[in-house]
């Protein structure tokens, strides 16, 4: 098998063992014909193209000069492949630090033989998980592999999961060339925000990066406070009550340092998220013809979720807390367009000083008094 990045695997984690993990646990996709799944990769490539145009007119942001990243269709190991590949990436600091702290410790050497693979597995156990539900993503931390490329700038590539868009497709009984432009077109947004907005993808991760130094570097220590997390879960109140604040098992194992940076990244997080289905909401309409249908149908299945296993692997990754990023991340971007217009808006690409706050992401107008009024007095 070949090792991600070309390295072999070491240390916490087993990479290669968590794709390999992944790789035989992530479900089957749909069933289709070589010249079916032939012709969904060649309309996706086309539909990611002209969704470039599109959003560059919609948003006003960005110019044929800046698409210089690629766009990958793949299948569920691809993508599997790619974000191990960044996730290796952007946790490595951490990692060593812990691969440091591991080797003085009196228990070092335990760990080194069993903790990366045990390690290894669970992060594969998470990731066949999430392979057969994400449609695209903009893969912002992604180093160049022998499957997949990275950027031209170094980093940045936008991926499309053929199997699952199908999938997806079929179970909403929509028109499929008219779901796949409405999926091209949000996942296009967030191409263009990373790409015309070049202080971005180095604020992100250094927010990310702050938020892991604060992490506790001893690993005896950080796998007491996860399985302290996940006991305060499991004595969770009943369904439909709040215990800890909702808080995800990523929250509760975090120090307040990290809960203010964490704060920030959601704010951001929901930001372009929620643009990114607010430009989807604006071009479709003109573009395609059946966005109405898709909307409702897509919205509906997003609010009725899956079995009870969904539902708790949901809560313990915080995915529950993404899908208030999209709905809370687009009132605030509609709110502040309908009062500014779309270049009001596009004053949040100015720095990082000019992103909505978590309390503004809920309060729109604080935004615009603090941005607008400030810039123009």
């Amino acid at each position: 098998m070949t090792s991600i990045g070309g390295a072999a695997s070491s240390g916490m984690v087993d990479w290669n063992l968590a794709v390999a993990t992944a790789t035989r646990l992530v479900r089957p996709g749909p069933e289709v014909s070589r010249d079916e799944a032939r012709a969904a990769v060649a309309e996706l490539r086309r539909h990611a193209k002209v969704s470039e145009e599109h959003v560059r007119a919609f948003t006003r942001l960005g110019t044929d000069e800046t698409h210089d990243t690629p766009v990958l269709v793949v299948d569920r190991p691809g993508w599997i492949r790619a974000n191990v590949a960044g996730f290796r990436e952007l946790l490595k600091p951490l990692l060593n630090k812990m691969e440091q702290r591991r080797g003085a410790s009196s228990g070092g050497a335990v760990l080194g033989a069993v903790g990366g693979k045990v390690t290894g597995v669970e992060l594969g156990v998470l990731l066949s998980f999430l392979a057969s539900r994400v449609l695209g993503q903009y893969e912002t931390f992604a180093p160049a592999t022998r499957e997949l490329p990275a950027g031209a700038d170094g980093g940045g590539r936008l991926l499309l999961v053929a199997p699952n868009i199908v999938h997806v497709e079929r179970e909403l009984d929509v028109q499929p060339h008219d779901f796949r432009l409405w999926v091209c077109l949000h996942e296009e947004t967030h191409r263009t925000q990373f790409t015309a907005v070049p202080w971005l993808r180095d604020h992100l991760e250094g927010e990310i990066q702050s938020f892991l130094s604060e992490t506790d570097v001893d690993p005896m220590a950080f796998m007491e406070r996860i399985r302290d997390a996940a006991q305060s879960l499991a004595a969770g109140r009943p369904e439909g009550e709040e215990d800890e604040g909702g808080r995800s098992l990523v929250e509760l194992v975090q120090t307040p340092a990290q809960r203010e940076i964490l704060g920030r990244l959601t704010a951001v997080m929901s930001l372009l998220e929620g643009h990114a289905d607010f430009v989807m909401d604006g071009v479709g309409p003109e573009v395609v013809p059946s966005v109405a249908e898709i909307r409702e149908k897509f919205q509906q299945r997003r609010a009725k979720g899956a079995s009870r296993l969904d539902a708790v692997l949901r809560r313990l990754l915080g995915l529950d807390a993404k899908l208030r990023q999209y709905r809370d991340g687009e009132r605030f971007v509609r709110a502040v367009v309908d009062q500014v217009g779309m270049d009001g808006f596009n004053r949040v690409w100015t720095s990082p000083n000019t992103l909505p706050t978590k309390t503004e992401i809920s309060s729109p107008a604080e935004w615009v008094s603090r941005v607008h009024r400030k810039a123009d007095s």
